[in-house]
């Protein structure tokens, strides 16, 4: 006979946490300050969320929508000094909150009083702090408080009921400061402040990646940013990929780069060598003047010679993107993809291609590194540029930072405060039911697709079994373009037909059917229901751009999803009309923010001009809300209980209390 062991009752598992409990709150008095503590945070007005998306590597108006918390800082302006300072003032206020430094260069340009200045603006800057603190606990905006300035700024922004006369107190600090020569380097230290504390938590909803001119620094600076997470993009994930060394994404990265005259952002700003790939590519197509594969974007930077240099490196890579992805696609049958492999319908000597049932004539027929026989074949010359380049990339100590990042903060979808934040959609049919979409064999729709595809991404980076990251690698390219991945969200991505076929109608990507439900009540509420979520939640959305030049509105739904991609990249911004939306949710409600082009850092510090435009509000909030409407305070509810058992435990004797020393033996 087997002895038996008996399974540990709900009430034992109970008092077996609660005695782990007890090593952090050892005493009754101990616990009871914590409860106390805690249900003060909950009374706290909700703190602000940003949420931004499809930034395309457009730095300078990121960190500027940054600054100004879209329009976040200029409302606590306006709340704060109401009528008594001008419009002009508040311009100017908040100008050198955003640039700081930049400001106080030109002001000293005019100012004959600096000292005088000084004051005003430092009196105007520790106001703003004490409202914006207010939100805060004290140990939070201890943890934001510049480290050489922290005493001081805590005592300037801390009532102090015992000093009789404040004013003399505080005039004191200031005038000190001023005449040791700080004024300057500490209204910095409170205009970063005054940023940090307008906004408490960022969401970017994808597209970090692709077409502007630094992503680079884009990721630079959120990697130092507070309080932050990132729902994947397509241009994102394809980045991840080149990261994990798949070929296919690396390709794809570098024409990418190279299509918008962007190869600086591989060669300067994460130390890629492309010389192989440009040696390749002379050599290769020294013939071909490539007019197919023009530049478009920052292309107009580059000088005649380098734009030729960039179309034939643009044409090699293209052509060796299309090999590597039509191996993957008969690779992995099960993301049927089979239709888009084009190369080996190609008739070689009469220049045209057998394409849905129609021959097409094609617009460059020069393909010198494609045998007919085995188009998918890399040419040895191309093969050994591919290995340096996938060693280049994965050997890339900032890329691979970067990457970390979007791994640690990031994800497929975010579920946060009654908000479902998602970058592409949820693949629909027809119907409005959820597509089922094979996976390695296996089909999944709804919330498990994307789990699904999560955790191969995530084994791309982390398997120890080298079939499952590798599994993991190749999804990362099949989301990336995928007409079933929740990222992409089209029948086809048309980058061959673009370059070779003259015929617009083959250029066409239909979406997904979920764009077309967008306004239907009852499918987004079934997609709410499949995240956890109820009725009275929304959907933010990125990933295709607000067409607001045609009349087309963000708000979808009656206000239940809310697409935010305007088109902050300046590749879209002609056919949108609009330099992209933002979304601001703090105590009072939802705002979606739409904004102007952004022109230059120069001419917002010099003209003082913003680029928030109009605000429309998406949902008032019935009453101010606090932190116990949020994901966090309940939460800090669910720990206020458990203190509470912890002190029904000390006190009905089930838990012994530690002795101090005060008690005596």
């Amino acid at each position: 006979m087997h002895a038996t062991i008996n399974e540990p009752t709900f009430q034992q598992l109970q008092l077996k946490y609660l005695q782990r409990l007890a090593e952090q709150y050892p005493t009754i008095d101990k616990a009871a300050v914590e409860i106390i503590n805690l249900q003060a945070i909950l009374n706290l007005p909700k703190g602000t969320e940003h949420f931004i998306t499809d930034v395309h590597g457009e730095y300078e108006a990121f960190s500027h929508v940054l600054k100004n918390g879209s329009g976040s800082v200029k409302k606590k302006i306006d709340e704060v000094f109401g009528h008594t300072l001008t419009h002009a003032d508040k311009k100017s206020l908040a100008t050198l909150i955003y640039y700081p430094r930049e400001k106080m260069d030109i002001v000293k340009k005019t100012e004959r009083h600096m000292q005088d200045w000084y004051k005003i603006v430092l009196y105007r800057l520790i106001t703003l702090c004490k409202t914006l603190s207010s939100k805060y606990t004290r140990s939070k905006v201890r943890e934001a408080l510049p480290v050489d300035y922290a005493f001081v700024i805590e005592e300037l922004i801390t009532e102090k009921p015992e000093i009789l006369d404040k004013e003399a107190y505080y005039e004191t600090i200031i005038d000190t400061m001023i005449q040791i020569d700080r004024a300057e380097s500490f209204i910095v230290a409170l205009s970063k402040l005054i940023q940090r504390l307008a906004v408490e938590h960022l969401h970017i909803l994808g597209d970090i990646y692709d077409r502007g001119p630094a992503p680079h620094k884009i990721m630079d600076k959120l990697l130092q940013y507070h309080s932050l997470d990132i729902q994947w993009g397509n241009h994102d994930i394809v980045w991840m990929g080149a990261a994990a060394g798949q070929l296919a994404c690396i390709a794809t990265v570098i024409r990418n780069s190279a299509r918008y005259g962007n190869l600086d952002i591989l060669e300067d700003g994460y130390g890629i060598n492309l010389l192989p790939l440009a040696t390749f590519a002379m050599a290769a197509y020294q013939k071909d003047d490539c007019k197919q594969f023009k530049l478009e974007g920052n292309a107009k930077m580059h000088n005649s010679a380098e734009t030729v240099l960039h179309m034939k490196l643009h044409k090699a890579i293209a052509i060796m993107q299309f090999k590597l992805e039509g191996q993957l696609m008969a690779a992995h049958p099960s993301f049927q993809m089979e239709h888009r492999r084009l190369l080996h319908h190609i008739n070689y000597e009469t220049g045209t291609i057998s394409y849905e049932g129609n021959t097409y004539s094609l617009l460059d027929t020069y393909f010198p590194t494609i045998d007919p026989k085995d188009p998918y074949a890399l040419t040895p010359e191309e093969q050994t540029v591919m290995e340096r380049l996938q060693l280049a990339f994965l050997h890339c100590e900032k890329l691979q930072r970067h990457v970390k990042l979007l791994l640690h903060r990031g994800s497929l979808y975010k579920v946060c405060n009654g908000n479902l934040l998602y970058h592409g959609c949820v693949p629909i049919e027809e119907d409005g039911s959820f597509r089922k979409v094979n996976i390695y064999g296996t089909e999944y729709s709804g919330k498990a697709l994307y789990d699904c595809l999560e955790s191969y991404v995530r084994k791309a980076f982390l398997a120890v079994d080298p079939i499952e990251q590798e599994k993991g690698k190749d999804i990362l390219w099949y989301i990336w373009t995928a007409k079933d991945s929740p990222l992409y969200g089209k029948d086809k991505m048309t980058t061959f037909e673009r370059y070779f076929l003259a015929e617009k109608e083959t250029h066409q990507e239909q979406k997904n059917a979920y764009y077309r439900f967008l306004n239907d009540e009852t499918v987004m509420n079934r997609i709410l229901a499949e995240f956890g979520l109820g009725e009275d939640s929304h959907i933010v959305n990125g990933h295709v751009p607000v067409l607001q030049i045609a009349g087309e509105s963000p708000v979808k739904c009656g206000g239940k999803v809310m697409i935010i991609d305007g088109g902050f990249s300046k590749v879209y911004q002609e056919k949108t009309g609009i330099a992209g939306y933002t979304l601001i949710y703090h105590s009072y409600g939802m705002m979606l923010v739409a904004h102007e082009p952004f022109t230059s850092t120069e001419e917002a510090i010099q003209k003082e001009t913003d680029i928030h435009a109009d605000r429309i509000s998406v949902m008032a909030a019935p009453k101010r809300l606090q932190v116990r409407d949020t994901d966090r305070g309940r939460e800090i509810q669910g720990r206020i209980d458990e203190l509470m058992q912890l002190l029904d435990a000390y006190r009905s004797g089930a838990l012994q209390q530690e002795r101090s020393f005060f008690d005596g033996k």
